[in-house]
């Protein structure tokens, strides 16, 4: 038979209790507890899986402006693309080609701020219901206090006896301008006779234009008459002298920036009698704006806002852009009337008044050339500063010795500083804080922009209707420009002088000043010019981690406000810039 099962062991004391009635209902009451205790956990890991799923949306679309399928199709050229060119991965670019590649977004570029940005979009999507900013298209009241009044003459015509004033400009059109008025100045001055001038062939510019391929010769003679004597050539029996030889060579070391009228009739004057002509080599802001008669001052400025008039071939075209931004309007406006001549005449009388609108035009100065210049860093890792100074090394080489032998600011202090070019993505953030509407239609002007596409994939998601040149211009409209940098600057100075709004990203830029001179002189108190102070804007933008949009918004409209207003010239500041002066303009009654 089977042996039966042992008998269970004796309960110790414990045990027995445990498996009491009153044991069972204690465990009961524990477990109802410890699932109440439960909830509030889960409840906050609800909320926070529901936190990082907006967190990861918002990582999501952003990133999705570095994705080159996703964005839009959006190119600023200046020239035709070059052929590609093969290097080492890990190796610094050491050819011009692979520089030129690199400017167009060869490497990938990093979009900073994207925690603002990411704020700055959901702001434009709740700003398309509400109203812009009342001022946001307009100047201070105060601005139409001024009018232009520089071709007011009180003196006779100088005869140019002392002999004759040649120059070859350097840089690109707006020094190139700047230079001109200056060389027009210096001839009333020392009493001698201009020269038309020439253009200095650069390598960064890489244009071939002289002054009769930018602006009519005849009309630029005919309409100084009244100031100085102009010709087109140096006469036959002074061609054939070695300038340099009898001394009559005078390059920008030998006259230092921004010389004192005295100096011209110390040093230059005798020369010019000696040897009956004197050739400025370079000639870059080599004439200070204070002190210097007033007469002289208002010959500059006579010089730059009405003597120099674009050719008909840049005028006709500027024409076409203008019509295609604004649509048409009744009349045009003294500015355009000055900048496009007859063409402005026709194109408003044949426009459809229907189709006026509203544009803002903004100058990008995020070239490869402003970005290397400057030293400052963006964003983009160690190939970006490979490729920089590669890029400087070709085009700036003193700056690659200076760096050698001088200890510079270093990237994070020139930021702080204000001395960086405004990214893309900067830009864009100023514009939004400010006001402007998703809707809004934009110029963008300039050059090819540094890191190409993916830099500029943060403005054109937030602003959609961007435009630049290329994409108004037929191929066939843009052809005869081709090549011609000088010539494609002129276009976009007709753009941004004519927009309703004009957005400046580098209070620097040679460009931005001369069409912020011409909105002022030309624009009768109804062309605002937005000029950032950067210095106090960086303070804002080095903020991006913490700061919410609202502060952001406040602090940066009130920058934009404080530099709206209007001054009269600050002391030994630019004519060209600041025309608002007895010099250039006069005091309205009202």
């Amino acid at each position: 038979m089977p042996e039966p099962p042992p008998p269970p062991p004796p309960l110790l004391p414990l045990q027995a209790a445990a498996s009491s009635p009153a044991a069972q209902l204690s465990r009961g009451r524990r477990r109802q507890q410890q699932r109440r205790g439960w909830r509030r956990p889960r409840g906050l890991l609800a909320w926070g899986a529901l936190v990082a799923f907006f967190l990861v949306m918002n990582w999501w679309m952003f990133s999705r402006l570095q994705a080159p399928a996703a964005r839009p199709h959006f190119r600023l050229r200046r020239h035709p693309p070059r052929a590609a060119t093969t290097a080492a991965p890990n190796s610094p670019l050491s050819t011009l080609e692979g520089v030129a590649g690199a400017a167009k977004g060869k490497r990938p570029h990093r979009v900073m701020l994207t925690r603002l940005l990411a704020l700055a979009a959901h702001a434009l999507a709740e700003a398309e219901t509400r109203p812009e900013p009342k001022d946001l298209w307009k100047e201070p009241i105060n601005a139409t206090m001024w009018k232009p009044c520089s071709e007011q003459r009180d003196w006779e015509a100088s005869e140019g006896t002392n002999g004759y004033i040649m120059i070859s400009a350097n840089g690109g059109i707006n020094q190139q301008r700047v230079a001109i008025c200056n060389a027009v100045t210096i001839s009333r001055l020392l009493n001698a006779t201009l020269v038309i001038p020439k253009f200095l062939y650069s390598n960064v510019w890489l244009d071939k234009s002289q002054f009769g391929d930018i602006y009519e010769e005849d009309y630029f003679i005919n309409y100084l008459k009244p100031d100085i004597r102009i010709v087109k050539d140096l006469p036959v029996d002074l061609q054939s002298l070695d300038l340099e030889a009898i001394g009559s060579l005078v390059n920008d070391t030998d006259v230092m920036k921004e010389a004192k009228p005295s100096l011209y009739v110390k040093k230059i004057l005798p020369i010019l009698l000696k040897n009956r002509v004197v050739h400025f080599i370079g000639f870059g802001n080599r004439l200070s704006f204070d002190p210097i008669p007033s007469n002289l001052q208002r010959l500059r400025c006579r010089c730059n806002f009405h003597a120099l008039r674009f050719v008909h071939k840049i005028q006709e075209t500027g024409a076409l852009l203008v019509e295609r931004l604004h649509g048409h309007r009744p009349h045009p406006l003294p500015l355009e009337d000055n900048l496009l001549g007859q063409f402005a005449t026709k194109s408003f009388r044949d426009g459809n008044l229907s189709k006026a609108s509203k544009y803002l035009a903004v100058h990008l100065r995020f070239e490869i050339d402003m970005v290397a210049y400057s030293l400052c860093y963006f964003g983009g890792g160690k190939d970006e500063e490979d490729e920089l100074e590669a890029y400087r090394q070709i085009h700036f080489p003193a700056l690659t010795e200076l760096k050698k032998t001088t200890k510079l600011p270093s990237a994070a202090f020139l930021r702080s500083e204000g001395k960086c070019p405004l990214a893309p993505e900067e830009a864009v953030l100023m514009l939004a804080a400010i006001g402007f509407k998703r809707s809004t239609n934009i110029y963008i002007a300039g050059a090819e922009i540094y890191g190409g596409r993916q830099r500029m994939a943060a403005i054109s998601r937030l602003y959609p209707a961007l435009m630049t040149k290329e994409t108004l211009l037929s191929p066939s409209e843009l052809e005869p420009f081709r090549n011609f940098s000088s010539q494609l600057a002129a276009l976009d100075f007709i753009a941004c002088a004519a927009a309703d709004a004009f957005a400046m990203t580098d209070p620097g830029s040679q460009f931005s000043s001369l069409v912020q001179g011409y909105r002022m002189y030309y624009g009768g108190g109804d062309l605002p010019t937005i000029r950032p102070n950067k210095r106090r804007l960086a303070s804002i933008l080095v903020k991006n981690a913490t700061i919410e949009w609202k502060e952001f918004e406040t602090r940066v409209r009130k920058l934009i406000q404080q530099t709206k207003q209007v001054h009269e010239r600050p002391v030994a500041r630019s004519v060209f810039r600041h025309p608002r002066c007895l010099e250039c303009m006069c005091r309205t009654q009202h």
